[in-house]
């Protein structure tokens, strides 16, 4: 398992292992609360990429990321 050094990084990574490999990916969200962090994952049984998310302006980042999933996933394509 590998941790996103940034959020840019994780964001990419994300996307572009579920648009590879839609039937396989899972997308994870863990809040802990006594270290006050989120921990965002990503897998598709192959690779595995994590974000620590700590700080209160990364949830608005995580909502975007979390939509855009989703938006991949009701569409047709």
């Amino acid at each position: 398992m590998v941790f996103a050094k940034n959020w840019e990084d994780f964001e990419i990574a994300a996307e572009s292992m579920y648009m590879a490999n839609p039937q396989n990916c899972r997308y994870t969200m863990k809040y802990v609360h006594s270290k006050g962090h989120i921990v965002l994952k990503m897998t598709d049984n192959v690779k595995c990429i994590q974000y620590k998310a700590e700080n209160m302006p990364d949830l608005k980042k995580i909502e975007k990321l979390s939509g855009n999933l989703m938006g991949h996933m009701a569409s047709k394509e």
